[in-house]
């Protein structure tokens, strides 16, 4: 495709921010974004992608985001006449209109396009909550996810039980994961333990992380159970906030100040695949995703320096290290708990705490992680900066089929060049 540049990107601290209004999050990402592009007023954008989840319980659907920038047009913040398109895909959201304003850019369509994913999904109601969630599932239909999941369940040897320790049915979901792959090839809970220990320490490390605390491999065992074998500090928190992206063209680019063009990071290839109720022995959409990725943009699983995974538990790093071609299956614990994915590691994962410890805003996250990426490839992340960061890997999943999620997209980021 056409070189597209991500010009600028921002995200705000992630947490329970019960003061902050979803007009509020819009407003501090808008400006956030925008002033890292060196943008103003935004004037020279020709379209928005505004990705949420939660505003449907509030009654505000159809017109999210242009109900979100209204108050920065009327300010003068942002210009006239920009259209918005709103996007919705569970925990993917943010990585759709990431989708969408590259699409935007490479076809020519404008020069310059934003992304934004404004999230809350921490409410006194916990019903809102809930009511969020339940949209990432086949609400039409139950009986046909509640017959698949008793069945994996049985050759898992754990039984779909989703209320049991107050585990949501998504939680489970993921435990029963573990447990199969557990089963299967003979992961243990403290090699899962481990991945959650190095992301607690990572985020530690992360003044926008929810949780900026340290745990260690006992600690992080010894947890409240959630649904075995995953334990509260292996399973990412529920909170609020937005992430952002200004994307251009390269003839945009180049009409930029040296030093805008300097910090600008290439968008080598975002690839998309759809989910299904697929055998558990069979391997999940995000292989077929990094598979195009990998054949789009020309490289290998050996070419990526740095990745940020979609961790909603620990369980899924190392999943997905297996996935995305990092190491072989099965051996997907063993590379985690050996330090490969730590910072200083064969292949840094997750430096920015990952889910588990930065957060989970559900429609902010998948920008969110490509935010870090961009962080990471301008050599400006300070103390988990990774080395030889030069090519970059962000897997994000939304919503659930069985024990696929309904989409994913990959994609691939390159250093700027110097």
């Amino acid at each position: 495709m056409p070189d597209v540049y991500l010009l600028g990107s921002a995200c705000t601290p992630f947490g329970r921010l019960p003061h902050k209004t979803y007009k509020d999050l819009t407003r501090d990402i808008v400006d956030g974004v925008l002033a890292d592009a060196r943008l103003d007023d935004g004037g020279p954008i020709g379209s928005v992608w505004f990705g949420n989840c939660g505003m449907g319980a509030f009654e505000q659907r159809n017109i999210r985001g242009q109900v979100c920038f209204t108050p920065l047009v009327r300010d003068g913040r942002f210009p006239e006449r920009v259209p918005i398109v709103n996007v919705e895909g569970g925990c993917a959201t943010a990585s759709l209109a990431f989708y969408g304003a590259v699409k935007d850019v490479a076809s020519g369509e404008t020069d310059v396009a934003l992304a934004v994913g404004v999230e809350k999904t921490f409410f006194e109601d916990r019903a809102r909550t809930q009511e969020i969630f339940d949209g990432a599932i086949d609400r039409f239909d139950p009986h046909e996810w509640e017959a698949y999941y008793t069945a994996i369940g049985e050759r898992a040897g754990k039984p779909f039980t989703p209320k049991a320790g107050g585990a949501t049915v998504f939680m489970s979901t993921y435990a029963m994961q573990a447990a199969y792959h557990m089963k299967r090839f003979g992961t243990t809970q403290r090699q899962i333990a481990a991945g959650a220990a190095k992301n607690h320490h990572m985020g530690s490390l992360n003044p926008g992380a929810q949780y900026r605390f340290e745990m260690s491999v006992d600690e992080v065992l010894n947890d409240r159970e959630v649904s075995w074998p995953l334990t509260r500090a292996m399973c990412a928190p529920i909170g609020d906030g937005a992430a952002g992206a200004v994307l251009c063209s390269e003839a945009f680019l180049a009409s930029r100040p040296p030093e805008v063009r300097e910090r600008a990071v290439r968008v080598l290839t975002v690839q998309m695949s759809g989910g299904k109720y697929r055998d558990p022995d069979e391997p999940g959409l995000s292989r077929v995703a990094a598979r195009k990725a990998y054949d789009r943009a020309g490289l290998s699983p050996a070419d990526v320096d740095i990745a940020e995974v979609h961790d909603a538990t620990a369980f899924c790093e190392l999943y997905q290290c297996e996935m995305l071609g990092f190491c072989p299956d099965g051996e997907g614990g063993a590379y985690v708990a050996s330090g490969a994915t730590s910072l200083g590691g064969e292949r840094p994962v997750n430096l920015s705490g990952g889910l588990v410890s930065k957060g989970h805003p559900i429609g902010a996250t998948g920008l969110s992680m490509i935010h870090e990426l961009v962080v990471q490839l301008r050599g400006e992340a300070g103390p988990r900066q990774a080395e030889r960061a030069r090519v970059a890997l962000a897997e994000n999943g939304g919503g659930v089929i069985g024990f696929d999620e309904a989409i994913c997209a990959v994609t691939l980021l390159a250093a700027p060049r110097r």
